[in-house]
């Protein structure tokens, strides 16, 4: 049984506008601008067919809701459901953030340090911990979904808030340590989650894309003083259409390759770049060249440390070939990739340390608040991505890398507190926000 779960934050409300705390206070409506942009999400969302839609009953969420509904031109109706409510944030909502500042400044700093550990006292003077019962809330609402839609592949769209959309993924995924700090969620941004399962406990979650905005005006999430990473894998091979396992064979871009990458180049021709970095096989650096049309001289520094997983004996040969030959190791690569050392080659922790470095590397050579490009590979963004999103080496089949997808992460600026993943595998201008590039082996 599979859910595909689409994640929909609402449109730019009033107090998003004035910069105002909304916490479950339903005096924010959306704006003009935020009812464009929930038009605009609903236009992209209307090429997906979808089975059932859930929403939250603040009226900013309903609205977007309801607009989303009239562009997809569906018979459906959404359920409200109070499980969807925003965060409660008690005598915080309605405040702007600057009276929050100086009238609650210990409690804003353990909110900035660590969302989990707020205390808020109520004006009642019992106390509670608004993100730890979030999270619980959203516990309570996938569980929902999973015994619902148990037996049957389903679509679901949910309208909601930023938190509580947050909790939702981070509860999919097992909330990694400081997770919520780790996560970007714009305005009418569209995430989604493919899980496969059983029941609650025994379920495989796949993050196919997280913080779209490709629909709206710039199309990349705001950048502020902090550095930028732009990871991209590379474009199709003729070997990643054929399924073939490719590892550190220099195989090239095909036609379509070619395209992917030009169509990332035309995405990110407005994103202003000072440095590029690839690994140092081919299709990579080639993926780069095209990107860096649009970015003329910017130098590519060649990596060792970024180079696609060693396959040892398996590189060249289909699956049905490694299946034949190695059937019980292909089977723990695709359930426990961390158990599997490849015949004559890598296992995914030396992968994961090496991927690491250089990407630290790259961290401490960016300046005051550049912005770099790096392309790589499959397994080795996947690496990348689990450490920055607090997951084990062994979860990479949590993260979805297709061919031309791009990804931001901006670096924080605070010792201590990890990075944020900005947006990840945004496919949009490969042709949709279904990432829909070759399922071949890495």
């Amino acid at each position: 049984m599979t859910l595909r779960l689409i994640f929909v934050r609402h449109g730019l409300s009033s107090f998003n506008k004035e910069d105002r705390i909304q916490g479950r206070n339903d005096l924010s409506t959306l704006t003009k601008e935020g009812q464009l942009q929930a038009k605009a999400a609903g236009k992209t969302i209307s090429s997906v067919p979808i089975d059932a839609i859930y929403s939250s009953p603040l009226q900013r969420a309903s609205e977007t809701t309801k607009i989303i509904i009239k562009q997809h031109k569906t018979d459906l109706q959404a359920t409200y459901t109070d499980e969807l409510l925003e965060v409660d944030l008690g005598p915080w909502s309605g405040l702007t953030k600057n009276e929050i500042k100086n009238h609650f400044s210990e409690e804003l700093a353990i909110w900035q340090k660590d969302p989990k550990e707020l205390i808020i006292n109520k004006e009642d003077g019992t106390k509670f911990q608004p993100i730890k019962e979030l999270l619980n809330q959203a516990e309570r609402f996938l569980k929902y979904l999973f015994n619902t839609y148990s037996g049957s592949n389903k679509t679901i769209l949910i309208v909601a808030h930023n938190a509580i959309l947050r909790c939702l993924i981070l509860k999919l995924i097992d909330e990694p340590s400081k997770g919520f700090r780790r996560l970007k969620l714009d305005n009418t941004s569209i995430s989604i989650c493919n899980i496969t399962f059983n029941d609650w406990n025994d379920r495989h979650v796949q993050i196919q894309c997280l913080n779209n905005i490709a629909h709206l005006y710039p199309t990349l999430p705001q950048k502020g003083s902090k550095k930028r990473i732009i990871l991209v894998r590379h474009g199709e091979t003729d070997w990643n259409k054929q399924g073939k396992f490719q590892g550190q064979i220099d195989i090239p871009l095909n036609k379509n390759g070619k395209s992917q990458a030009k169509a990332a180049s035309e995405f990110l021709k407005n994103t202003v770049i000072q440095k590029a970095f690839s690994s140092s096989l081919s299709r990579p650096k080639e993926t780069a060249q095209i990107i860096l049309q649009e970015h003329p001289g910017i130098e590519i520094s060649l990596k060792d440390s970024l180079r696609e997983i060693g396959h040892g004996e398996w590189e060249g040969k289909l699956e049905s070939e490694i299946r034949s030959n190695w059937p019980d190791l292909l089977k723990t690569w695709k359930i426990s990739p961390e158990k599997v050392q490849m015949p004559e080659g890598e296992n995914i922790i030396e992968v994961s340390t090496r991927s690491i470095t250089g990407w630290n590397e790259i961290c401490k050579d960016l300046k005051n608040s550049e912005t770099a490009l790096v392309v790589a590979h499959d397994a080795v963004n996947k690496t990348i991505l689990c450490h920055l999103l607090g997951l084990m080496p062994s979860e990479i089949w949590m993260i979805k890398q297709g061919n031309g997808g791009i990804t931001v992460i901006d670096l924080s600026e605070e010792e201590g507190q990890p990075d944020q993943i900005t947006c990840l595998n945004i496919t949009s201008h490969l042709g949709g926000i279904i990432d829909s590039t070759a399922a071949g082996a890495l």
